[in-house]
């Protein structure tokens, strides 16, 4: 793979991973939940996301937001090896009933 290809892939995985911090922070937003608390509780000892905190300046009301399945949430958060997040996520979803 030459260096172009490579900056490429780099780039679209980039790109793929702040639509799943937007995907994770609005299915938030969409549930009453904090994002950034729920971040923290998954990530205890990480500094505070900037790309979690860029994406909630383009997260909409939840009554202007299209319906966020929950288990494609899991399945892009462990895609992009977010298993801890998953994890919470997961266990909010069963103790609340979210849907």
């Amino acid at each position: 793979m030459d260096r172009n290809n490579e900056e490429e892939v780099i780039r679209n995985y980039q790109k793929g991973e702040k639509m799943m911090i937007l995907l994770f922070a609005q299915w938030c937003i969409n549930h009453d939940l904090d994002p950034v608390t729920i971040y923290e509780e998954a990530y205890p000892y990480q500094d505070k996301n900037k790309e979690l905190v860029d994406a909630l300046e383009l997260t909409v009301p939840k009554q202007e937001s299209d319906h966020i399945d929950p288990e494609t949430l899991l399945e892009v958060l462990s895609l992009y090896g977010n298993d801890d997040l998953a994890f919470v996520v997961s266990e909010l979803i069963s103790r609340k009933d979210l849907k």
